[in-house]
């Protein structure tokens, strides 16, 4: 089996941050919706320090980016890879 090894690298780091429930649901939403931290701290009822770590880690893994938008920063997934898969996952849960 021949792997593209940057690609297997991409996906397993995209897994990884996707593996936690609270950035996977995070995620999710982030796939039709743009918003900022204090929306998901509202969302979830979790510490903004806890979202925003979240946030970091799937900026990190290149699973969303986000865009400042005056004083504040609006995050969305933009990964087309990370769509599919949190698309595929989503529509087996629900």
């Amino acid at each position: 089996m021949d792997i593209d090894n940057e690609k297997f690298e991409k996906t397993t780091g995209i897994l990884k941050a996707l593996s936690n429930p609270q950035r996977l649901y995070i995620a999710m939403g982030l796939c039709d919706n743009e918003c900022n931290v204090n929306k998901i701290v509202d969302k979830l009822g979790i510490p903004q320090s806890t979202a925003s770590s979240h946030l970091a880690r799937l900026k990190s893994a290149g699973v969303i980016k986000g865009r400042r938008n005056k004083n504040e920063i609006c995050y969305k997934v933009t990964d087309p890879l990370s769509k599919t898969l949190i698309e595929h996952i989503k529509s087996s849960v629900m």
